[in-house]
């Protein structure tokens, strides 16, 4: 039986002995409200804080003692301030009040609250407000604190929380530095609440890079603070993480929490499944209760959505999904045109054709009356149930097309038009995709995706992750590249400034230096031949890379400490979430540990001995710089098949990206070579006394070099 099969049959848990209200905690639990998604639609703009204020509705309803929210309740990070309006309002309306809070604060009221201000963080506590339905949340990816002012990182709760509107809880403090990361983990400090004999821990921990969560989890470093007689407490974990795996760190695992929490409410998934799932190996609970407004057109989001009313007596509870009303309706269906044409003879080259037939595949399947019934369905539970009957609302459709093989397909936007006033989205109610066919790996490919150090197989993901430095693996991708005009070690210099120092022009810095470097190197008073060109041009090359490293050596040993220093200063990114956990101490992913790549070895003179052969096939380059360059050389491989010959991790992409620096240091050169020919006037005799066998003895790349400079030279000529 899958895990799947085991939760779907395993019975809800439920309160089983006889309990009192005075020991029985009653929590409203909703995540993920995405206030102002939308907002500006016509349409769906009051969507998201319609549904939030059916919730609050649902708390005052419910009698219960506070609203519990697992983050992004904001769907932007600095949200308007029509939405912060209407949320405020809202907040006030519905949770400020009269009716007495009966629950006892057992943790430290000043935990978590403003620095420098003398007001408690929990707002029931603050004898200046009078507060009937505590809320409390955490911080999502959608509303996460940013910024580095005096006051720390700050987030929209931050605002609700001084406000004395919502009690903000989960905020970590991020180390300063990467050196207090490395020992410091993720510390999770509760909120202990006590109502008659039920004691309630809450441990939030809001959004953080899944990376760094799992890192935390795998590495035992996330501390939570819990109360010495810790079984005798109802502990509620709440985080906001990705549930689902997008990758190998890309999600955090369901079985790696404390064996003392008793129910985990995840959020940050949209999808409802809001029922409390058992935990394989574990006696703790997940409920995740999904998002209060369809904010992306998915499958997931087509679930109907709920919230809960969750039960607390003494280490048992049990949750009631309440559904929510003013949610629209979504339907979601897949077409494979392919299966339709053998099925129905649509010609598929026909776009009228197809058109006509989506339309009407919305309307015979009754995508429109499909929604609109579910409405009806949902309505008249409400009023069997004693609810007031809501007016219909336009649903939201989405259509999704497989046009694998078909060749022309219609406007969407053009198509929705004919359903404006019928549905909520006409825009986007139709989607086209095509199937993806399984990419199948060369030996050509492979040769442009050069072998890295973390690529070793041997390797497990720690020793992969202690090892990996951004500096060394630009490193040896350009080393793998076998540039030839600029250096290795420059370029990786410039592509560190440009990532570290946000210096725009670094790497166009570098290559003009570079350039001019080279033509200084190549210095010629005689007529010099053009398969001399590309002699000089290695030379240069050596000697300039020479020149830099020693360069780089005097430069860091004069200015060690100060670089130091300067390094310890750098500004921090605006992202508070921002965490490498992998970094392997304090510096930069560009320091330079004594790395074992060794600078690539060339020897381009023996490129134009071989190249008699290949001269015909070679000119592609000069009539066009495109990926059509890169056909003709692999065809021309493939000819050659039968001769053997030691092959080069070349990376042909890399070598095209640098040929328009190259063909610019060619023209400058070949201008000046022609500059000293012009005197002594064998220019002319050299091309008349030029016999068919010698122009056909000289190399493939001396002849696409000349025809670059020819071209380049008439178009400037021409300016």
């Amino acid at each position: 039986m899958s895990d799947n099969e085991g939760r779907d049959s395993a019975p809800p848990p439920a309160i089983q002995s006889d309990t009192s209200p005075k020991d029985t905690i009653r929590i409203l639990l909703a995540t993920d409200n995405h206030i102002g998604y939308n907002e500006r639609d016509p349409i769906r703009g009051q969507d998201s804080i319609n549904t939030f204020k059916e919730i609050l509705e649902l708390a005052v309803k419910h009698d219960v003692d506070f609203v519990l929210l697992a983050g992004d309740m904001f769907h932007e990070n600095k949200p308007s301030r029509e939405c912060l309006y209407q949320t405020m309002a809202l907040l006030r309306e519905y949770t400020m009040g009269n009716k007495p809070v009966q629950l006892e604060l057992l943790s430290d009221p000043d935990e978590g609250k403003a620095d420098g201000y003398t007001f408690p963080a929990i707002n029931y506590e603050d004898p200046n407000f009078n507060v009937g339905i505590p809320v409390f949340s955490i911080h999502g990816n959608h509303d996460d604190p940013q910024g580095a002012g005096a006051e720390g990182a700050l987030c929209a709760l931050d605002v609700l929380s001084v406000s004395g509107l919502v009690n903000y809880m989960g905020k970590i403090d991020l180390p300063i530095s990467d050196a207090d990361a490395q020992n410091t983990g993720i510390a999770v400090r509760p909120v202990l609440l006590r109502k008659g004999s039920t004691y309630l821990g809450m441990y939030g921990i809001g959004n953080v890079k899944d990376q760094r969560m799992h890192f935390e989890l795998r590495s035992n470093r996330v501390r939570m603070f819990m109360p010495r007689d810790k079984d005798n407490w109802f502990n509620i974990l709440l985080l906001h993480q990705n549930r689902v795996k997008h990758g190998p760190q890309e999600s955090v695992p369901e079985g790696m929490f404390d064996d003392s929490i008793d129910l985990v409410v995840w959020g940050h998934e949209h999808d409802c499944r809001i029922v409390p799932e058992p935990v394989a190996g574990k006696n703790y609970y997940i409920t995740q209760p999904g998002s209060s407004v369809a904010t992306s057109l998915a499958d997931g989001e087509a679930i109907e959505k709920h919230v809960a009313l969750l039960q607390i007596h003494g280490k048992e509870f049990q949750m009631t999904p309440l559904p929510l009303r003013t949610v629209r309706p979504f339907v979601i269906e897949d077409v494979v045109l392919s299966e339709v044409a053998e099925a129905e003879g649509i010609d598929l080259s026909d776009q009228i054709e197809i058109s006509k037939y989506l339309k009407t595949k919305v309307q015979v399947n009754a995508l429109i009356e499909q929604a609109n019934q579910l409405w009806d369905e949902r309505n008249a539970k409400a009023v069997e149930d004693g609810e007031q009957e809501l007016p219909r609302m336009l649903p939201l459709v989405r259509l999704k097309v497989d046009t694998t093989g078909v060749t022309a397909t219609s406007n969407p936007i053009r198509f929705g038009q004919d359903f404006q006033g019928r549905i909520a989205n006409p825009r986007d109610v139709l989607v086209f995709h095509r199937s993806k066919k399984p990419a199948t790996r060369t030996s050509k490919i492979a040769i442009d995706q050069p072998e890295l150090s973390i690529d070793d197989p041997a390797l497990s993901v720690s020793e992969k992750l202690a090892k990996v430095r951004v500096g060394t693996l630009v490193n040896e991708y350009l080393a793998a590249q076998e540039l030839q005009l600029l250096g290795e070690g420059g370029m990786s210099d410039a592509i560190q400034m440009f990532v570290e120092k946000d210096d725009i022009h670094a790497i166009q810095t570098h290559v003009a230096k570079s350039l001019k470097a080279l033509l200084s190197n190549v210095q010629g008073s005689e007529e010099i031949d053009e398969e001399e060109v590309i002699d000089m041009l290695v030379k240069a090359k050596e000697q300039h890379e020479k020149d830099y490293a020693e360069n780089k050596t005097k430069a860091f040993n004069a200015k060690k400490g100060k670089a130091k220093a300067k390094a310890q200063e750098e500004e921090q990114s605006d992202d508070s979430m921002m965490m490498d956990v992998d970094a392997g101490g304090v510096g930069s992913d560009f320091d330079e540990p004594e790395s074992d790549v060794p600078l690539p070895k060339k020897k381009a003179p023996a490129k134009p001995k071989k190249a008699p052969a290949k001269a015909p096939a070679k000119k592609a380059p000069a009539k066009a710089r495109g990926k059509k360059a890169v056909v003709s050389d692999d065809d021309d491989e493939e000819e050659e098949e039968e001769a053997p010959k030691p092959t080069k991790r070349t990376n042909r992409a890399a070598v095209l990206r640098f040929d328009i620096i190259a063909l610019r240091f060619l023209v400058i050169c070949g201008n000046r070579l022609n500059a000293h020919s012009q005197p002594a006037k064998k220019a002319p005799a050299k091309k008349k006394g030029a016999t068919p066998a010698a122009t056909a003895g000289r190399s493939s790349r001396a002849a696409a070099t000349k025809a670059r400079g020819k071209m380049v030279v008439s178009d400037d000529d021409s300016d």
